[in-house]
């Protein structure tokens, strides 16, 4: 990793709370020993050995843990690695849930995951001090200020630039965010509204989040051919870092569509041509070869989406812009490889677990225009089957790309990300080895987001633990079953707390809000 990625780490810290201790024994070494087990702590070489607890914390890595201890896990034939953190989820909604056990995120837990981080694509709230109060979380999470609700929040859904008094308007949303503990700023250049900002006005607000020592995460404006093109899109994100002077992570990187499939080589490249320029730029990865989306965003030109919901559903029955709207959506359907590879995940009994074309047919008429009768009724959600093997093989196996999930109901990754990488990437595939996806899943992760004391089995660090048997550990979701648990995972410990007992559910909330502390004088004392 490069020294200049070091110091911004260096420059985050994580509210150091502890979980109680109660029913535990001063009078023990520790509260948990996991005994026996193949350790891999990080992106070290394994070796045979204990991991041992007290309160929140690890106070032993090595051979055999010595002193007496309340509980011993035993391990052996086990893989004992840190708890997975996902960089990229759509689980702010479950976090803020009112129901108890909706916020301890179990389809994460059950695949080792005990860090995500919320407010992605932009849609972070502006006010991440409500997003980051509560309490009785199942896992750590952190959260982006993000460009869509700040956009919204200032300016509507409308297709226009900010006036100079908006931008101010904006810039303060940004900065109050950042100083609230934000990790930086989100963007989904793809999704309207945020479509309708050019790189100028991305770059000012991103430049406020650097100031206070975050990092730019981006959905890119363009994955496919819908309008700059992937690489024109990588090559936008990487100025705005260049021109913001701030990191730069590409979120859920990949070549979407027929035009682009086999691209992963040159995206590469770009990237590559970047850090060795000396700037900071990485990406996380979800391991399917179908992307998740709205099917708005996914097929209606952004033209008919400006000004919001309303004003689309107007266009759509405007017969002056019928041919131009139904030409748009088929050349869309094209890119994404077809009413075939679009397969609706969320929406009306009668159209959900359906591709387009089988809609399409049952209702005796043709794609487009299922398309359009479908979201008169509401937006829905879809998988869209668009990606190649050998694109997803190209970018895991960079040691700048780390896992994500992308997670987002209606689609399996929600449930299973953590658990199909290791399974078919590693186990079945090797694509990658064990080590690799260990370390591409907790400690690289860790160090890019500078998340202190998380992602490493070391002394002193938090106690974020998982054992996984690794004839076992694989994913039961699927693209008609999205929602089954993944299966493996024997032990969860999340801040020194068990969450995962023998392969069950504790019930236990031991997650806590992580904030990032803004450089010194950034902010108001």
């Amino acid at each position: 990793m490069k020294t200049s990625a070091l110091r911004f780490g260096a420059s985050l810290l994580c509210l150091m709370l502890t979980p109680a201790a109660a029913g535990r024994n001063p009078q023990l070494d520790s509260d948990i020993v996991i005994r026996g087990g193949q350790v891999y702590t990080g992106d070290a070489q394994p070796f045979i050995g204990d991991v041992a607890i007290k309160a929140d914390r690890i106070v032993y890595v090595g051979p055999k843990a010595p002193g007496r201890a309340g509980r011993t896990i035993d391990a052996r034939g086990m893989i004992v690695a840190p708890g997975f953190i996902d960089p990229h989820t759509h689980a702010g909604a479950a976090l803020a849930s009112d129901s108890p056990v909706e916020r301890l995120l179990l389809p994460f837990l059950t695949q080792g995951v005990t860090t995500a981080f919320i407010g992605v694509d932009g849609g972070g709230d502006p006010d991440v001090g409500r997003t980051l109060g509560g309490q009785g979380y199942g896992i750590n999470f952190a959260t982006y200020v993000g460009f869509g609700g700040v956009r919204s929040a200032v300016i509507g859904n409308a297709d226009r630039a900010p006036t100079p008094a908006e931008m101010s308007q904006m810039k303060v949303l940004v900065a109050k965010a950042m100083c609230q503990g934000a990790l930086g700023l989100s963007t989904g250049l793809f999704y309207a509204p945020q479509s309708f900002a050019r790189q100028d006005e991305v770059a000012a607000l991103a430049r406020v989040a650097g100031a206070a020592g975050g990092v730019y995460d981006s959905h890119l404006r363009d994955e496919s051919s819908y309008s700059i093109g992937l690489l024109g899109a990588v090559d936008e994100a990487i100025a705005i870092g260049r021109d913001a002077q701030i990191p730069v992570h590409i979120a859920h990187i990949k070549a979407l569509g027929v035009d682009v499939q086999g691209s992963a080589p040159q995206v590469i490249a770009r990237v590559e041509a970047a850090r060795a320029r000396g700037q900071v730029v990485h990406a996380d990865q979800y391991p399917w070869s179908a992307s998740g989306t709205g099917l708005s965003a996914a097929l209606i030109p952004r033209w008919a989406q400006d000004g919001g919901r309303a004003a689309m559903l107007s266009r759509f029955a405007d017969e002056k812009l019928r041919d131009r709207l139904r030409t748009e959506i088929a050349e869309n359907l094209r890119r994404r490889g077809g009413a075939e590879a679009v397969l609706i995940t969320t929406g009306p009994d009668w159209a959900k677990g359906r591709t387009l074309a089988v809609l399409a047919r049952e209702r005796g008429t043709d794609p487009v225009a299922s398309t359009l009768d479908l979201l008169k009724v509401s937006e829905v959600s879809i998988a869209s089957f668009n990606q190649s093997e050998d694109d997803i093989a190209a970018f895991m196996k960079r040691d700048w790309v780390v896992t994500s999930s992308d997670a987002s109901t209606g689609h399996p990754r929600y449930y299973a990300s953590f658990a199909r990488k290791y399974a078919t990437y590693v186990r079945e595939r090797g694509v990658i080895d064990l080590r690799t996806f260990i370390a591409s899943s907790t400690l690289r992760t860790a160090r890019i987001f500078g998340l202190e004391g998380r992602g490493e089995l070391r002394n002193g660090n938090f106690a974020d633990v998982v054992v996984f048997n690794p004839a076992k550990f694989g994913p039961q979701a699927d693209y008609t079953h999205p929602t089954l648990f993944s299966i493996g995972m024997r032990t969860v410990v999340v801040n020194g707390r068990i969450k995962i007992d023998d392969g069950k559910p504790t019930g236990m909330a031991a997650g806590m809000p992580l904030l990032r502390r803004a450089k010194a004088g950034v902010c108001p004392q």
